[in-house]
């Protein structure tokens, strides 16, 4: 079965929220029903089916971030957050 479509919104918009050192804060929702990358009220939310279990979460975090910029996931990093809904990360490129 094909993967349904990620909700996201358009690149330039999430370029937008990164600040000038390259840091992206994201609220995120482990466990969702279906993955989606939204703005809200000038932040960046994150809904992921992952579960908060040995960093499946923040894994899939990243990629969802990577595949809304267009990156690779590799120049997307973790500066904070592992273990918190609230995560920093820095965006490479």
């Amino acid at each position: 079965m094909a993967r349904p479509k990620v909700d996201q919104p358009q690149p330039d918009a999430v370029r937008a929220l990164v600040d000038a050192e390259g840091r992206l804060g994201v609220r995120v929702t482990p466990g969702a029903k279906q993955e989606a990358l939204t703005i809200e009220g000038g932040r960046l939310l994150a809904k992921v089916r992952a579960k908060p279990e040995d960093g499946k979460a923040n894994d899939a975090v990243r990629d969802l971030l990577a595949g809304a910029l267009g990156l690779a996931p590799s120049r997307i990093e973790m500066l904070r957050g592992a273990t918190s809904r609230e995560k920093m990360f820095r965006v490479l490129g």
